[in-house]
């Protein structure tokens, strides 16, 4: 019996193999990456600090990224930019880069850095003047043509 059971396994051993494989081909590297990724999910901005000034008009609105994706939406639920997104997690400070693709900023790319600290992401970029150079520090003196947003994970 326990011979028959070894066999049994050892014929079934490459069909598990195989199923992996195509399994892992199906979804892909990045799908895999996406799963790991705290960035993930919905968040909702708490503050925003825009070229020295307070921006609320900005709080409230909804950061999403999914996949390779972003989407941003006003406090009333109208997109208003949305496209890709490329970090850099191993940079420091980590990089991350929006590539606007619909909205008022189509065909722009928004370079910056971010931090997550638990359920709060800090996004400083060069929103404001895409002349300007990456952040290297989280904050938006004025006349640095930068943006310095806080978000919360929002709340399902």
């Amino acid at each position: 019996m326990r011979r028959d059971f070894k066999e049994l396994n050892r014929r079934r051993f490459p069909l598990v193999l195989l199923w992996l494989g195509i399994t892992a081909a199906a979804f892909g590297n990045a799908g895999f990456a996406v799963a790991a990724d705290p960035l993930q999910g919905a968040w909702v901005a708490t503050k925003v600090i825009s070229d020295g000034k307070p921006a609320e008009n900005l709080v409230g609105h909804r950061l999403t990224f999914d996949g390779g994706n972003f989407q941003i939406q006003s406090s009333g639920g109208q997109i208003i930019f949305a496209g890709t997104t490329s970090i850099d997690p191993s940079a420091k400070p980590a990089s991350i880069d929006f590539v606007n693709t619909q909205g008022d900023a189509a065909g722009a790319t928004w370079k910056g850095i971010y931090v997550l600290e638990g359920e709060t992401l800090s996004i400083c970029d060069n929103s404001p003047n895409l002349d300007a150079v990456r952040p290297t520090a989280f904050e938006a003196a004025s006349g640095s043509g930068h943006a310095l947003f806080i978000f919360e994970r929002a709340k399902p």
